[in-house]
């Protein structure tokens, strides 16, 4: 087994790293709070080589996939991140059922938004045990049970596990070695290689023609993919305002701004998102 730790602002920015192969760092919690300590403390896992997760604390009343777009809109990722759902509610009136329907859509946004990256749940044993009907962890469960590092008291598979909270978070992955968790981080989706065939620019007067293809949809999927959604369905083959309020958020991704982050595609920030040839 693996050994890592998860932080949050209460852990410095300069944990200790020593011994340790993965690290989960929480960015935010509801819809307004981030983590201060967040970005330092992902630059020492970085400098340490260590794998590295990023998680959200929900508020269930909210609408999940307001709260992962507000998780998504902190981190700008690379391969091999990992996201995780901290499946908890404490002091928050819920249903269970809220709570099932919370993590079924947040999952499955975030999936579809990042489908590069493995995309999971942490639950306690209390949670995983009254709460949860249909098992649904996505790519991977880590389950918290303050037992022997490796035996927690769950039937269902696990990835990860919290073993103790004593003086922080200590936690077991479920690998023979570094490179095997690699490369499993690494393989939650399909990357674009060097040797894709690229849509090139159709020109403004396409997309202001408000055309259906093939295209409009590989260039959503690419948007999704970038963090940069705002689509409450789709997307889809029609150019919708969906899909220019999301080229808009790519554009600002960029740097652009004003007149020119008007959601209008140009040719500079359509060869920078690289759509795949539909």
């Amino acid at each position: 087994m693996l050994h890592g730790i998860d932080v949050s602002s209460y852990q410095p920015s300069d944990y200790d790293t020593d011994g340790l192969d993965f690290v989960f760092i929480k960015v935010t919690e509801g819809l307004s709070y981030v983590n201060p300590e967040w970005v330092e403390q992902r630059q020492t896992a970085r400098d340490a080589g260590l794998v590295t997760g990023f998680y959200h604390y929900p508020h269930i009343a909210n609408d999940p996939t307001d709260e992962a777009e507000h998780f998504l809109d902190q981190i700008n990722l690379v391969p091999g991140d990992i996201l995780v759902l901290d499946w908890e509610w404490y002091g928050q009136s819920v249903a269970p059922e809220q709570a099932r329907a919370y993590r079924a859509e947040w999952l499955a946004y975030v999936k579809a938004a990042a489908p590069g990256h493995r995309v999971g749940i942490y639950s306690d044993l209390n949670n995983w045990r009254s709460v949860d009907t249909d098992s649904t962890t996505g790519d991977f469960l880590w389950i918290a049970d303050y037992v022997s590092a490796g035996s927690p008291r769950i039937e269902h598979d696990w990835t990860f596990h919290q073993y103790s909270e004593t003086p922080l978070d200590k936690n077991v992955a479920d690998f023979p070695s570094i490179e095997s968790m690699r490369a499993w981080a690494g393989s939650g989706g399909e990357q674009p290689t060097d040797e894709t065939e690229y849509e090139p620019y159709p020109g403004a007067a396409w997309f202001r023609a408000a055309p259906s293809s093939p295209v409009v949809t590989a260039m959503g999927r690419r948007l999704v993919a970038e963090g940069c959604s705002a689509y409450a369905v789709g997307p889809g083959p029609r150019w919708t305002d969906a899909d220019r309020r999301s080229y808009s958020r790519w554009q600002s991704k960029l740097g652009y701004s004003g007149a020119d982050a008007d959601g209008w595609p140009g040719a500079a920030s359509w060869d920078a998102l690289k759509v795949p040839r539909a």
